[in-house]
């Protein structure tokens, strides 16, 4: 399984319930500040390899993380 990052801000409550999500599913990930990052405007922001998937979309990370 690739690498999972998770950019966040501390107020935004998708990103909360992202990570709670994957917490169920058992899923490991890194939780990284989205304010410290120029290039990220809109959070949850989630990094699967080389695949980058804004907002809390999850058949988007079901597919990525299949792969």
């Amino acid at each position: 399984m690739s690498k999972v990052i998770v950019y966040t801000t501390p107020t935004c409550i998708y990103c909360h319930a992202l990570m709670d999500w994957l917490d169920e599913k058992g899923i490991e990930y890194v939780e990284k500040d989205a304010t410290k990052e120029k290039d990220i405007s809109t959070v949850p922001v989630t990094v699967i390899g080389d695949e980058r998937i804004v907002g809390f979309d999850r058949p988007a990370i079901k597919r990525a993380l299949a792969k």
